[in-house]
């Protein structure tokens, strides 16, 4: 049966002239809409999650969305037959992933075969050890991601990665340690872990849908009920050093941003960026008899 081409541009929502920030953040806003741990539908949320990384494994990378591109404009012609690039580059190498290695559409395994690398991975020509080595070759670094949590990123944390040796290895795993503090998209070197003899570097990637980011800042949305948007009080919030409580002020408006002075990410020179408190405004969907009645007098006072 013939592979399905799979329109990765539809999956995350951008058009085919998307700048590469753009595609990084339509990626973004769907894994925190999308991830596993939020969603209620389990089982919905991961093979949109799974569909979603798939995509932006792709699309994410500028060589492959290039080739990508060139496939998908010649599709009818060569819908069993990859470039000759990918044999040479994808095809042979050994791949790093950060998720279950497992849940891979058709079209990408017909077309990437062994560089399944959901969220980065192994770039082109490059291997682990273990792989066809030449006799006087050259020693090669090998890129990859490894994806960490706002508080993995600030704490530290023991993260395992996985990648296979060339097509049809088996899956092996190793431990890494991210240190505390390092600043999203700064790399981890791991000596020896190339290709003959090359080293890899492990570039560190933030995933994390309880927050979205902007530059080195924190926005976290923090749900407030109409009536103390309008009348004031406290809420509690969770922030990644801990729980405080924010005084809402009367006549807050939604979307209403409150900044907390150096408590967002790691940023370069040791400092860290800002944290902002987001109003969601909540409207009741349901009310008592009395609730109602209480609405409705506000709403004959407002008249003029």
């Amino acid at each position: 049966m013939p592979v399905q081409y799979k329109d990765y541009y539809q999956v995350l929502g951008v058009a085919k002239g998307a700048t590469q920030d753009e595609v990084r953040k339509a990626f973004r806003k769907l894994a925190r809409q999308h991830h596993p741990d939020v969603a209620k539908d389990k089982k919905t949320a991961e093979t949109k999650f799974k569909e979603i990384n798939e995509a932006y494994e792709v699309l994410g990378d500028a060589q492959k969305r290039k080739e990508y591109d060139e496939l998908g404009a010649n599709w009818g012609k060569r819908a069993q037959q990859p470039p000759p690039s990918w044999n040479n580059g994808f095809g042979a190498q050994a791949a790093a992933v950060n998720m279950n290695d497992e849940g891979f559409s058709d079209f990408f395994e017909a077309f990437f075969g062994g560089a399944r690398q959901p969220m980065g991975g192994a770039r082109r020509g490059s291997s682990f050890p273990g792989g066809p080595q030449g006799a006087g070759a050259q020693p090669k670094h090998l890129e990859a991601e490894v994806q960490v949590s706002v508080e993995e990123l600030l704490k530290g944390a023991r993260k395992r990665v996985s990648f296979r040796r060339p097509p049809g290895g088996a899956l092996e795993k190793i431990d890494v340690q991210v240190p505390a503090g390092m600043v999203p998209g700064q790399k981890i070197r791991l000596a020896n872990r190339g290709q003959n003899g090359g080293d890899m570097f492990l570039r560190v990637t933030l995933v994390d849908p309880s927050y979205s980011v902007e530059g080195s800042d924190l926005i976290r949305e923090v749900k407030v009920p109409a009536w103390q948007a309008v009348l004031g009080g406290e809420v509690q919030v969770s922030t990644p050093d801990g729980h405080v409580r924010l005084k809402v002020p009367a006549g807050t408006q939604p979307g209403r941003r409150f900044r907390l002075s150096g408590r967002g990410l790691p940023a370069e020179g040791k400092t860290r960026g800002d944290f902002y408190i987001q109003a969601q405004i909540q409207i009741p969907e349901s009310l008592s008899l009395e609730e109602r009645a209480a609405w409705v007098k506000i709403q004959d006072l407002a008249k003029p």
